[in-house]
């Protein structure tokens, strides 16, 4: 392990690694409760699509586990689940889950000869360190209102504006003495308090009514269900060659792409994994993990598989090589047979780990310029974006048109590089005419 993984060389050892990897799935694991939720109201079997996102899961962490040699956990993305279901099969265009299926299976193919071409890498390499930093701020901003909304500590409130839930609730109850616990945790300098926190808080949760415990030995532990009723469920050629399956494939591959970048330049650049021009090594290799996680995923009956930013939890634990995201690989495998036991975990449980890893990746806010306006306006458009628009995509669009255009228009044009120019026009023309 020592010296596959280069343990030293990374300043970690084994004990930190797997412990970190179990805390990424911790914060990960909601994904098997609530995609098959998402995607049997798209007409899919329940059942297989949770066989399907555990093992999909499993192998694309895998990937990036053995060949990228990097900490980063990947699963059925949350929002793409949702435009799968609520847009593409029972929205407007009115298509079946085939039609989406083979949706995701084409972005797939079509990420691995980007891939080839280093087109992906040279996206990521073109973001301004500026904007990686206020990437990282953002998400973190991100997860912990996931955090506080999945446990009802915030809700909507009137109009668009957001209130306070009720905090009397079992949820926020259980949330809010779990962000305490962690912290105290944390204060202490208690190895891997981040899971010890979501453990606490889900016993906490079993006397208020937010637990729910699984009843007998045999509704703990069971065999997979099967993946029959959908993998490999793909349609004909007639629907492939159309102008609808363009339009959904541009949206997938859109929303991948730029959630997966931000991602991983967020999560990087907390761990300190950037090198010295704030580029990530190996960076083929991580989203070469996100293309065939996205095809097997697709292959076996689920959503496009993407980098998790809950990742960030298992980096914030101590993870920095392959060791982690192959205990967190591990986990999806054994979930396949203790489904009870890891979907008994309520959000609730998990919203302190966000909340904590929220505060961890805001002091990247520190090394940021706010003294140069065309650097510091993008990067607050960028950080406020995220959380305020619920999408990683969408903070990283505002971003970079702003810093494009704020560079040209006050003439340091020349610091814009020439894959920043293309990609903010094509955000412009997609925000003109999508």
């Amino acid at each position: 392990m020592e010296n596959f993984f280069k343990l030293e060389e990374s300043h970690t050892e084994t004990k930190t690694e797997i412990l970190a990897g179990v805390t990424s799935f911790m914060t990960m694991a909601y994904i098997l409760a609530v995609n098959p939720i998402i995607l049997s109201d798209a007409g899919m079997d329940a059942g297989g699509v949770f066989t399907a996102t555990a093992l999909s899961a499993m192998i694309a962490t895998l990937v990036m586990a053995l060949f990228a040699n990097y900490p980063f956990g990947l699963a059925s993305g949350m929002g793409l689940n949702a435009f799968f279901a609520y847009t593409v099969v029972l929205g407007d265009m009115q298509k079946s889950w085939q039609f989406a299926l083979t949706a995701i299976l084409i972005e797939g193919i079509v990420f691995v000869i980007l891939s080839l071409f280093n087109v992906r890498e040279a996206i990521f390499d073109s973001i301004p360190a500026n904007l990686k930093n206020a990437v990282s701020v953002g998400i973190g901003l991100f997860i912990a209102f996931l955090g506080l909304d999945n446990a009802g500590i915030i809700q909507a409130g009137d109009g668009t504006l957001l209130g306070l839930g009720d905090l009397t609730s079992g949820s926020a109850l259980v949330a809010l003495f779990g962000i305490l616990v962690t912290g105290f945790l944390f204060a202490k300098n208690v190895q891997g308090a981040l899971l010890i926190g979501i453990l606490i808080s889900t016993l906490i949760g079993i006397p208020l009514g937010v637990t729910e415990l699984p009843s007998g030995v045999n509704n703990i532990l069971s065999m997979p269900p099967s993946v029959s009723q959908v993998a490999f469920q793909f349609v004909g050629f007639d629907e492939i060659f159309s102008w609808d399956m363009l339009i959904v494939v541009f949206t997938f591959l859109f929303v991948d792409i730029f959630d997966t970048v931000g991602t991983l330049a967020g999560v990087a650049s907390k761990a300190d994994m950037l090198d010295e021009n704030g580029k990530l090594p190996r960076v083929e290799k991580a989203l070469t993990a996100d293309a065939i996680g996205t095809i097997a995923g697709a292959c076996l009956g689920t959503s496009t598989v993407t980098t998790f930013v809950e990742s960030a939890s298992g980096v914030a634990a101590g993870g920095r090589t392959g060791l982690t995201a192959l205990s967190t690989a591990g986990m999806f495998g054994l979930s396949l047979f203790f489904a009870p036991l890891f979907i008994m975990i309520p959000s609730a449980a998990t919203a302190p780990a966000l909340v904590i890893v929220g505060l961890f990746m805001m002091s990247s806010v520190g090394t940021i310029d706010f003294d140069d306006y065309t650097e510091s306006i993008p990067a607050f458009l960028t950080i406020i974006m995220m959380p305020f628009s619920g999408s990683i995509a969408e903070g990283i669009v505002f971003g970079m048109i702003s810093y494009v255009v704020l560079k040209v228009i006050t003439g340091r044009y020349k610091e814009v590089s020439g894959t920043m120019g293309v990609i903010a026009v094509l955000f412009v023309l997609r925000i003109v005419f999508m």
